[in-house]
């Protein structure tokens, strides 16, 4: 069921937010409000698709006036089941089904997911053809389950077979329905692949208008991060049953099935841009043609943030802050851990948290439950969400401990307020913090540290050879500000945005 919070036939751009804005703080969100405060010459409209209503809560933005439709859905929210009927479909008919599932869940790399059917690209095949009850709810699906599940994972319970495949087809139809109704724009852009990307192409395939992907991090990877430490996925095999390294066939099968909806993604968007250069090469290596990738970084409010430079003590505050959800891919237990061996050498040391808990309760929990284990107390603190402009003056020591990332603007942040960033090796940190975009950009040396993943012992090293050593401190700052100034405006990066949209918009007007 769709619920408008905004609602317009008229406007130039449609942003489709899978998970984030305006209901999530920080990352990709804070990214999509900057697009909409700093370009108000354009008129946007949202869709945001959610997993279910009760992982979200109020909206977390003052919404823009230039904002002006915003859709709400749920992609495993209750929706009305069809009346249970006896329901067989033509076999002709049904051999799409198979079309369907092998390409979304075929090997990447495959003759079938390198090949993209014209009709899986036709809203009409997904509302007239391969409807929602043929797929989920006919006699002949039930057979398709039956049989799949006897080739692939007979030692599975059926009943996890069963579900997971429901769970991973039935957004489709959550999306499509999205595309047969959402009017009015001219553009469409996305923040990502997956649903997101996916209703993005659909819209390109039906229309014919320009569709412009932006991947932050790789969605595909992202999401086999998630799928590897899921407990909702458990390995029923026993240990005669499996191989080492084999990863268990369900989790599998949504690795696949976002693999596909990444090609699918790529093979309609024009642009598709990333965050910098590594980035772009992974794009090319899952299904992004050469020609079409270009990289645009993230940028700041340079000279605001650069006011915060005055507000410094003149001596290195001891505190080392960690801005972020608390979430397990940012990987807050390493950084407790870190904190341990710092505070065992610099007692009066603090380690600020500073990002909603609300996320992942549980996560939050044993993380608190870690710093009273390791008897943190005094050292480590809880923060909550905060104003950046609070918190940066009074820090030592920006830091990012997280698993996955793409360019993470909390540290362009930082570099603009005058702090020296330790991270883990992740995205485009390692461009950031020593240099990358072109050669002038690595003379002008480090501004900070980069340390290897889940590795609390070398994010402690790093903390206490900055905090104990001003000189490399006060280079690593100077550093920081030159490379922000010089190449991560927020000038830049609207100017950038701002001329693609226009080309964009000029080519589906002409």
């Amino acid at each position: 069921m769709v619920k408008y919070i905004r609602k317009s036939k008229d406007f130039d751009i449609l942003l489709i937010a899978e998970g984030t804005y305006p209901y999530i703080k920080g990352g990709v969100s804070s990214w999509i409000h900057q697009l909409l405060t700093g370009l108000p010459e354009f008129k946007f409209g949202i869709v945001f698709l959610g997993s279910k209503p009760e992982d979200y809560g109020d909206i977390k933005y003052n919404l823009p006036d230039n904002l002006v439709h915003l859709e709400v859905h749920y992609l495993f929210g209750k929706k009305n089941t069809p009346v249970i009927q006896k329901k067989t479909v033509e076999p002709e008919k049904f051999k799409y089904v198979y079309n369907l599932h092998d390409y979304f869940i075929s090997k990447k790399g495959s003759r079938k997911i390198d090949y993209i059917p014209d009709y899986i690209k036709s809203l009409d095949f997904y509302n007239k053809v391969i409807t929602e009850d043929v797929f989920l709810f006919s006699k002949n699906s039930w057979e398709f389950i039956t049989e799949k599940y006897y080739q692939n994972c007979s030692n599975y319970p059926f009943v996890d077979y069963f579900w997971t495949v429901r769970n991973i087809h039935s957004p489709i139809w959550v999306v499509t329905d999205v595309a047969q109704n959402i009017e009015g724009y001219k553009i469409i852009h996305s923040p990502s692949t997956g649903y997101a990307g996916f209703l993005g192409a659909l819209l390109h395939f039906d229309t014919g208008k320009p569709f412009i992907l932006t991947e932050h991090g790789i969605y595909v990877r992202e999401r086999k991060i998630d799928l590897l430490s899921a407990d909702w996925i458990e390995d029923k095999r026993n240990i005669f049953q499996k191989e080492l390294g084999e990863l268990d066939y369900l989790k599998k099968m949504w690795i696949k099935f976002f693999e596909g909806l990444g090609k699918f993604t790529y093979s309609a968007a024009n642009p598709i841009i990333s965050l910098f250069d590594i980035a772009r090469q992974i794009q090319i290596r899952y299904g992004a043609s050469p020609d079409k990738t270009i990289v645009i970084p993230n940028g700041v409010d340079v000279k605001g943030l650069g006011e915060l430079v005055k507000k410094r003590p003149k001596e290195i505050p001891k505190v080392i802050t960690l801005i972020g959800r608390v979430v397990p891919i940012k990987d807050i237990k390493t950084f407790i851990k870190a904190m341990r061996i710092v505070a065992n050498n610099i007692p009066d040391v603090e380690g600020w948290i500073v990002g909603p808990e609300d996320e992942d309760p549980d996560y939050a929990e044993e993380c608190r439950f870690l710093v009273d284990s390791l008897g943190l107390k005094k050292n480590v603190k809880f923060l909550g969400f905060q104003n950046i402009k609070d918190i940066l003056p009074k820090t030592g020591i920006l830091t990012l401990t997280s698993i996955s990332e793409g360019m993470p603007l909390v540290v362009i942040e930082g570099f603009a307020a005058g702090l020296p960033a330790i991270t883990t090796d992740v995205g485009s940190c390692s461009q950031l913090i020593y240099g990358g975009i072109d050669e002038e950009d690595k003379k002008l040396g480090k501004a900070g540290e980069v340390v290897p993943i889940a590795n609390p012992e070398a994010l402690a090293e790093a903390y206490l050879k900055l905090l104990t050593d001003e000189n490399l401190w006060k280079n690593c700052q100077q550093t920081a500000l030159r490379r922000v100034r010089k190449y991560y405006s927020l000038e830049r990066f609207l100017n950038s945005y701002r001329k693609i949209y226009n080309e964009a918009l000029n080519q589906w007007q002409g």
